[in-house]
């Protein structure tokens, strides 16, 4: 019961991070010294990567007739659209597989500390701060999704690929990556969620195959926990996406960034107090 109760709690933290630019491994830090699964330390390590699927599949409902290429309900040159979309995410994912995914076990084992997690949210919050006051007075180039360059969409995958760095967020990379190289906050958000579908699908896949090949399984209650852990990441994930779609029509990414540097801070003073 207890397990259920914290696969909740992180269900919620995973949901809420996942796709706001906060990092959810930031918080999963934090979240880890107080509250830990009583669980071996490869179920957790799976558990925290696989929740994630709820969190896809929440984009996957919201967006499902926007990356449905065969729905009765578009027209022959809006499901070419679609296509083309999915063809310029599919390029954007390139960079993490043929560079991130090599590197994924050598950045965990040597850069998953707190000290690289607050340094990642502080660098980061403060880019956010500037490249917002940088184009506060600048027409984005790339206002909408069908306006994306193969160009354009390639280096967001570049930018994903910083996600690697514990701290830094996945969704963050790539949101600042967009806006950096002209793209408009609404338009940087939207695709930042298309890239995470094949890229955080892959991820929890792998995680699963490796921790079934190295004799893991979901026995008794570990099931549940899992499936709890996913439903709830997918709820607050959805009402999450909701939210930030609706927020970057009217405001900036500046709140983020401060949020950031306080959640950093935050982190150094915690570990360097009580460890």
């Amino acid at each position: 019961m207890f397990d259920i109760i914290k696969a909740i709690i992180l269900g919620i933290v995973e949901g809420i991070t996942e796709f706001l630019p906060i990092s959810s491994t930031g918080h999963l830090v934090l979240v880890d010294e107080f509250i830990q699964l009583e669980q071996s330390k490869q179920f957790v390590d799976m558990f925290n990567v696989v929740i994630q699927l709820g969190a896809i599949m929440a984009v996957v409902v919201i967006y499902f007739h926007k990356l449905n290429p065969w729905s009765p309900r578009k027209s022959t040159v809006e499901k070419k659209k679609t296509w083309t979309l999915w063809k310029k995410v599919i390029v954007a994912v390139i960079p993490s597989i043929l560079i991130g995914l090599p590197l994924n076990d050598w950045m965990d084992e040597h850069l998953m500390n707190w000290f690289v997690v607050s340094m990642a949210l502080i660098i980061y919050g403060i880019l956010f701060i500037v490249i917002e006051n940088r184009n506060k007075k600048l027409t984005p180039t790339y206002d909408d999704l069908d306006a994306l360059t193969y160009k354009t969409a390639i280096t967001i995958g570049l930018f994903q690929i910083l996600s690697l760095v514990p701290g830094t967020s996945r969704s963050g990379a790539t949101i600042l990556g967009g806006i950096m190289i002209g793209t408009s906050r609404f338009v940087a958000a939207e695709f930042s969620f298309f890239l995470a579908i094949p890229t955080m699908f892959g991820a929890s896949l792998l995680k699963l195959y490796k921790y079934f090949t190295h004799g893991g399984t979901l026995i008794g209650s570990q099931g549940i926990v899992l499936a709890v852990g996913v439903i709830v990441s997918f709820v607050i994930a959805y009402l999450s996406i909701r939210f930030l779609l609706n927020y970057v029509k009217k405001n900036d990414f500046k709140v983020f960034g401060w949020y950031r540097i306080v959640l950093g801070v935050i982190v150094i003073g915690y570990f360097t107090l009580f460890h």
